[in-house]
């Protein structure tokens, strides 16, 4: 099965600020069908939207701050629903919003608010998960507990298939577990030489996770070019009645440039899905 394909802008966020047009017409050209935003790079909502229709790409969904939906979710969201998105996306908490924290059930509520905020603009909320949701509570992971919390029609999963193996479970086991409700996946590969994956965190440009000497032996890659199993991922997808796949790459790795990772990862997948 082919499965319509987004980049996740943030991929290629250098490019995009540096040409915001031209890199949009790469992404098409690569093969891309669709967008995820991480901001507008200063472009107005109304700017973006005729880009995107003209080059033939889908506003398909935007990662917005907690913190920015939780304190104004129209100013915060509008733009994102007069571009075209049908999806917004929770994509990452920062450590006193987080599970075993006394935070957290905090941002269970909050998480319920902007859900409802982002239905009366016509958005489907998402949240997008880490690692360090995959906590026990009480026998049961936060991110389920969240899943169980908030209401179905308010909060959806877009999983990271990353983050979910590095959290300790099968990612396409875990797309499955929420067939019904993944109508968003993200695509995500990894390579680790050991046990000792280091500042996974400092990968992704937040400074909170380990020590500042500690050498990684993890590094994102291109989707196909890691440890993740996509046949079994995809199948999945399948089956859980996944909409869009996203590939995402928070650093580039292989020696290669951001948009380079972003097209190997599209060729590999053109390979799965003829």
């Amino acid at each position: 099965m082919r499965f319509p394909t987004a980049l996740q802008l943030y991929s290629v966020r250098d490019d995009m600020a540096a040409d915001f047009e031209g890199t949009i017409r790469k992404v098409k050209e690569m093969g891309y069908d669709g967008v995820e935003f991480a901001g507008l790079f200063g472009k107005s909502a109304k700017e973006v939207k005729e880009l995107l229709w003209e080059v033939g790409l889908v506003p398909l969904a935007a990662h917005v701050p907690y913190y920015d939906m939780l304190e104004d979710p129209v100013s915060s969201l509008s733009p994102y629903a007069e571009t075209g998105c049908e999806y917004v996306a929770v994509p990452y908490l920062t450590e006193e919003c987080r599970p075993g924290t006394d935070g957290f059930a905090s941002t269970v509520e909050g998480v319920r608010k902007i859900g409802e905020a982002a239905k009366a603009l016509g958005l489907q909320l998402l949240y997008h998960n880490h690692d360090f949701e995959f906590i026990k509570l009480d026998g049961k992971y936060a991110l389920d507990i969240l899943y169980d919390t908030v209401p179905a029609d308010l909060l959806k999963t877009e999983l990271d298939t990353c983050w979910v193996n590095i959290g300790g479970e099968n990612p396409a086991s875990y797309i499955e577990k929420y067939a019904g409700r993944a109508p968003v996946v993200h695509l995500k590969d990894f390579y680790s030489s050991g046990e000792n994956k280091g500042r996974l965190y400092k990968l992704i440009g937040i400074d909170d996770d380990g020590d500042e000497e500690e050498e990684s032996s993890f590094e994102f890659r291109p989707v196909g070019y890691g440890m993740q199993d996509f046949k079994a991922i995809l199948a999945s997808c399948e089956k859980a009645g996944t909409k869009w796949v996203v590939v995402e790459q928070d650093n580039p790795s292989m020696d290669k440039f951001p948009l380079e990772c972003a097209e190997m990862s599209m060729n590999y997948l053109k390979t799965l899905y003829n």
